[in-house]
């Protein structure tokens, strides 16, 4: 499928020094996604495939959450569903808007809603970078904004991110301090670990005035570290970006926001997707369930739970976890490859599915916290395989 970009979207790309034959290219990647697969690179798409559930196994590999939305929004979907012959008959849209700017405390024309989080991470760099303006990252954190740079032949900056620690915000403006985004991913995927706000703070105001910066908090609910929406208000060179498919439990049902300046929002939506191709049951199912605040603390702390012992035991059985995740997912050292344990513990009796690794740390992988009984099953797989 390929996006039919307009006379503004165009003229800013070919400003931005990309020619009329790449206008097509850009069009592509934007109407399929970035996750299209032939789109990807081979290791990308070994990646996307890794993701994958396997059927009958613990699903413990993809930072999913172990059970689906609050009964509210299981009602709200229900309800919603009833009416699913009309496109919007209640403003659900804007009764979502209004819902989410009052908890978060920023003006409803701040707020803008996507079908899930990948959407608006593949227009920001669309919108944001060229090929003389680059993307600037954590390494290791979330692909998806690598793989749009690459594709779109962007320059792409990496700053070793120490283990235990969250973005170095200091080295990320000296690996390109000319870049077009800057992106920062708190709590880290696939570290869990946060960027204090300070930091975030720091660089937004010695970035170059001209760029962008992309705060990505899918897993902010996981956390209690403050939000960066607190610095959207009067600026015009930061998106906070938050997702439903982690701690809200609404992976398949695809959610997402962007929090921003209207005219950020505006520049965003030369490169995505209109708001009118949501579907009503997740507009319905995200107002109910986020005012939770009860049931969002208690979501959060069985996970800690689970992520504690779970941890607890690794360390006693002598494996190595990276301290510091204050989100549903950690970072287990095998000290050998991690393809290969990954490959184990899906072999063996329990049948566990884990997440992968990245290019930075080979022996390393991404578990993600499931219910007690999954990291039960975890654990016991781990206690057959693993060998030192």
């Amino acid at each position: 499928m390929t996006m039919m970009l307009d006379k503004e979207a165009k003229d800013d790309l070919i400003g931005r020094g990309y020619s009329r034959r790449q206008l097509g290219q850009v069009a592509a990647l934007l109407g399929a996604g970035v996750a299209a697969s032939s789109m990807l690179s081979g290791a990308a798409l070994a990646q996307q495939q890794a993701g994958r559930g396997i059927k009958g196994a613990v699903r413990i590999g993809a930072n999913e959450c172990w059970t689906g939305p609050f009964p509210a929004g299981v009602e709200a979907i229900a309800k919603a569903g009833s009416f699913g012959n009309w496109y919007d008959p209640d403003d659900y849209r804007g009764e979502l808007v209004q819902t989410v700017a009052s908890v978060e405390g920023i003006p409803e024309s701040h707020v803008m809603v996507w079908p899930g989080s990948g959407g608006p991470l593949v227009s920001s760099v669309a919108a944001f970078c060229s090929p003389t303006k680059g993307l600037v990252t954590a390494d290791p954190t979330f692909e998806s904004a690598w793989r749009t740079a690459d594709y779109m032949k962007a320059p792409i900056a990496k700053a070793p991110q120490a283990i235990g620690k969250g973005h170095d915000v200091k080295a990320m403006l000296a690996a390109n301090p000319n870049a077009g985004l800057y992106y920062v991913c708190t709590p880290n995927n696939p570290t869990g670990t946060v960027t204090p706000l300070a930091d975030i703070k720091w660089l937004l105001d010695n970035k170059p005035a001209d760029s962008m910066l992309l705060v990505d908090e899918a897993y902010l609910h996981f956390s209690e570290s403050p939000s960066a929406a607190s610095l959207v208000a009067g600026r015009k060179d930061i998106i906070v970006m938050r997702t439903f498919s982690k701690l809200f439990g609404m992976a398949g049902i695809r959610l997402g926001l962007t929090f921003a300046d209207p005219d950020v929002q505006k520049r965003l939506m030369l490169f995505g997707p209109t708001a009118g191709g949501l579907s009503i049951t997740a507009m319905a199912c995200g107002k109910a369930v986020y005012t939770e605040a009860d049931l969002i603390k208690a979501r959060r702390n069985e996970m800690i739970a689970n992520r504690e012992e779970t941890i607890a035991w690794l360390t006693k059985k002598g494996i190595e976890v990276q301290p510091g995740s204050e989100a549903n997912m950690f970072m287990v050292n095998w000290k050998k490859p991690a393809k290969d344990m990954q490959a184990a513990l899906v072999a063996a009796p329990e049948k566990v599915q884990i997440g992968r690794s990245w290019p930075i740390w080979p022996n390393v992988s991404r578990v993600t916290v499931g219910s007690a009984e999954d990291m039960a099953k975890f654990c016991a797989a781990v206690d057959k395989v693993y060998k030192a």
